[in-house]
């Protein structure tokens, strides 16, 4: 592809899957930054996860040995701007193993960083347990692999309910890069299974979370700072993202204090169910630093732009009954009932039209910066492919019987 003249960031990843699906040596040698580094989720198989420094590296190390076991090609389904100018990236691998021959379909997200009119970074996460399951029955069966293990989160599905629990209660469930690539991971997990019909964000011990990992911060060399802080916050975005444009509704239960990027969680959710006692505040200024966790895209759709330059700039605290009056939480309660109620709203949710509400999700989302025609456009849409659903036909027939409606999710 020529350079000469500035590509859309969306063109520049289109014309990158185009020449990987192609196998266009020559494109992507024009496509790819100098400096251009890799990400690949680990738990990848044939030891391909990891950090890849260089376009010769991901070239050599990850796009070629899996392309010698599998036929297999990355099919993008949505690319849209983050809020931090990135792209994002969504859609399915699809193809087959070659030794197997088992067919292949696995989710993934991109997080693409674009520099000099080329593809500076890429992020990858996808299911791994795709590729491990399609890789089975070949030769390469006995490499490392699988889904990443979980560390510092736990992650639990039943009933229709994905439950995430932060789980570093002795350092206040601070944020660090394992946390965020444990997010990143789970959130991956709740869009790819079919069982997750409601999500419940909540936290071990007696605070959700203080939000970044002051005494880790404080403990890296000033100039790797900026680098460490890329790394965890490319994999805590990318949750935030997915979280945020899942179609199962998201439920935070929030002790003890929300505070900094951790915000980002509680955001994304649709019900926030805050104990009485506890607190929410940012303090980037308190440390020398901006924002991140999209708190500068989150907080004036939900509280407004005055309210949130209080909390940006001004450092506020905000108590919980402050937090429920400018908007920022749903309801208040004792702390003792905090966790049984969010766990009770998010099981009645479960059992909702699953893809409707996914649709009024977007919807909502999107409607602060869309214009009225185009957004009673959108509903129009909306609601014409909720009504093909099997939920909308039971809907429809349990309210002309009288009888409550038993939705599926589909």
């Amino acid at each position: 592809m020529p350079r000469s003249t500035a590509a859309a960031p969306a063109d520049l990843a289109r014309a990158l899957y185009r020449a990987l699906a192609d196998g266009d040596r020559e494109t992507l040698d024009g496509l790819l930054h100098p400096e251009f580094e890799g990400r690949i989720a680990d738990g990848m198989p044939l030891g391909t996860g990891g950090d890849y420094d260089g376009p010769d590296a991901m070239r050599r190390d990850f796009w070629k040995v899996i392309g010698q076991h599998f036929e297999a090609r990355a099919e993008p389904a949505e690319i849209h701007e983050v809020d931090d100018g990135r792209l994002l990236v969504t859609g399915h691998y699809t193809g087959r193993a070659r030794g197997s021959g088992t067919s292949l379909r696995a989710s993934f997200a991109h997080l693409l960083t674009v520099a000099d009119n080329r593809i500076r970074r890429l992020v990858q996460f996808t299911d791994t347990r795709r590729w491990s399951d399609a890789l089975a029955d070949g030769a390469a069966a006995t490499e490392p692999s699988g889904r990443r293990e979980l560390s510092v989160v736990a992650y639990d599905v039943s009933d229709g309910v994905a439950t995430v629990r932060l789980n570093r209660p002795d350092a206040g469930n601070a944020l660090d890069r394992a946390m965020a690539e444990d997010l990143a991971e789970v959130a991956t997990r709740c869009a790819e299974d079919e069982r997750v019909r409601a999500v419940l964000l909540c936290a071990s011990g007696a605070t959700f979370s203080y939000g970044g990992d002051v005494a880790l911060f404080a403990a890296t060399p000033h100039g790797e700072l900026g680098a460490a802080l890329r790394r965890m916050i490319d994999s805590y975005h990318l949750a935030l993202q997915r979280f945020t444009d899942l179609d199962a509704p998201v439920v935070a239960a929030v002790r003890g204090a929300a505070a900094g990027g951790a915000l980002g969680l509680v955001h994304c959710a649709d019900v926030v169910v805050a104990a009485q006692d506890s607190k929410f505040a940012l303090g980037y200024g308190t440390l020398g630093l901006s924002s991140d966790g999209g708190n500068t895209w989150f907080l004036p759709r939900l509280v407004g732009l005055r309210r949130a330059q209080q909390l940006l700039l001004q450092q506020r605290t905000l108590s919980a009954p402050e937090a429920l009056e400018w908007g920022l939480v749903t309801e208040v309660v004792p702390a003792e009932d905090v966790e049984p109620d969010a766990i009770a709203i998010a099981r009645q949710l479960a059992t909702g039209p699953t893809r409707a509400f996914g649709a009024v999700r977007r919807l909502l989302r999107d409607s602060m910066s869309t214009p009225l025609d185009e957004q009673l456009a959108a509903e129009q849409r909306s609601i014409v492919e909720a009504a093909a659903t099997s939920d909308a036909a039971e809907g429809i027939a349990s309210f002309a019987a009288k009888r409550h409606p038993r939705f599926r999710g589909q």
